[in-house]
C-alpha cells in the first residue's frame, strides 16, 4: 500500500511539473514584446509594432513580412497595415509595423526615411532568434511612399546609418509592393523632393543582379504610378532574371487596396489572397490562404 501511494505522489508531481512547465511555454509566447524601439536618432525614437503566430511559444522560427506606411515621406501612420498584418500574423509569419521619420513631424527627408526603413531589417535581423524569425526570410512591403521604402531595403546601396553593423544585412529577401514609388526621376514621383539626387534613391534606376523576387500590385487608374511605369520596372527585373508579378486592378486608383466600400474590403481581400499566393508560391507560407 505504502508502494502504490508513491507512485501515485510521483505520477501526480509528474503531472504538475508538466503542467507548469506547459505554463512557462505559454507564458513565454505571452511575454513576447508587442512593441519594440530598433532605432533612436537624434531624439527620437522610431519603434516596431510586432504580431505572432499562435504557436510562437514553440522553439521554432517563422518567415516575417515588414510593413511600411505610406504617405508621400511627409506624414502617415503604421495602423495603415495592421489588418495586413494580423492577417499574415494568423496564417504563420511574424508581421512588423514599422515607424519611420517623415517630414511633418521629424522634418527630415526620403533619404533619412530610407535609413531608417533599412535600420528596421537590419534590426529585426540582428535580433532573429529572440523574435522568433528566419533571417533569410523577411519580406518587405509597403504602399506608395512605403512600397518605394521596401523597395530601397532590397535595390538601393548606400543610405545606411553609419552608427549600426553594416555586415549585417539589411537587405530584404522578398517585396510585395502596393502602388509603390519606384521611379523617382522627372517623370516619375517625388523629384521636387529629392532632386538631382534620385539616382541614389530610386529603385528603377538601380535595379541590379540579385535582386529578390517582387509581387508588384497597382490599379490601372492610379493617377501617381502610371501602369506603364510598373511593366518597365517588370521587364527591367526579368532582364536580370529576377523574378517580379506585375497584378493590375482595373479602374482602381492610388491606395485602393485598404479602401473599406459599402460592399466591404473587396480590395483588400483581393490583394491579400494574391500576396498570400505569392509567398506560397515562394515557400514563405504554407497551406490555403484563409480569406
Amino acid at each position: 500500500m505504502k508502494v502504490l501511494i508513491n507512485i501515485v505522489v510521483i505520477f501526480s508531481f509528474l503531472g504538475f511539473l508538466s503542467e507548469v512547465q506547459g505554463q512557462d511555454k505559454y507564458e513565454a509566447r505571452e511575454i513576447l514584446p508587442d512593441s519594440l524601439v530598433y532605432k533612436i536618432i537624434e531624439g527620437d525614437t522610431l519603434k516596431l509594432t510586432l504580431f505572432y503566430p499562435e504557436n510562437v511559444h514553440q522553439k521554432k522560427k517563422f518567415p516575417a513580412i515588414v510593413f511600411y506606411f505610406g504617405g508621400g515621406w511627409n506624414g502617415g501612420t503604421t495602423t495603415q497595415f495592421e489588418d495586413q498584418a494580423k492577417y499574415f500574423a494568423a496564417r504563420g509569419m511574424v508581421a512588423v509595423l514599422v515607424d519611420y521619420r517623415v517630414q511633418s513631424r521629424h522634418k527630415t527627408t526620403p533619404f533619412d526615411a530610407v535609413c531608417d526603413a533599412k535600420s528596421a531589417i537590419r534590426y529585426l535581423r540582428s535580433n532573429a532568434k529572440k523574435l522568433h524569425i528566419k533571417p533569410k526570410k523577411i519580406v518587405a512591403s509597403g504602399g506608395s511612399a512605403g512600397g518605394h521604402l521596401a523597395a530601397a531595403t532590397a535595390i538601393i546601396k548606400g543610405l545606411e546609418e553609419p552608427t549600426e553593423d553594416i555586415s549585417i544585412s539589411s537587405k530584404a529577401n522578398a517585396l510585395v509592393l502596393y502602388n509603390p514609388v519606384i521611379d523617382n526621376s522627372k517623370t516619375g514621383y517625388g523629384y521636387d523632393k529629392v532632386g538631382d539626387r534620385y539616382l541614389e534613391i530610386s529603385p528603377l534606376h538601380n535595379i541590379a543582379k540579385g535582386a529578390p523576387p517582387t509581387l508588384f500590385l497597382l490599379g490601372s487608374k492610379d493617377p501617381l504610378i502610371p501602369v506603364a511605369t510598373a511593366y518597365e520596372y517588370q521587364s527591367k527585373m526579368q532582364a536580370i532574371g529576377s523574378r517580379c508579378d506585375v497584378i493590375i486592378y482595373e479602374g482602381q486608383k492610388h491606395g485602393f487596396f485598404n479602401q473599406w466600400k459599402e460592399n466591404g474590403p473587396e480590395y483588400f481581400r483581393k490583394t491579400t489572397l494574391e500576396v498570400d499566393v505569392f509567398l506560397q508560391s515562394i515557400k514563405y507560407l504554407k497551406g490555403k490562404a484563409t480569406l
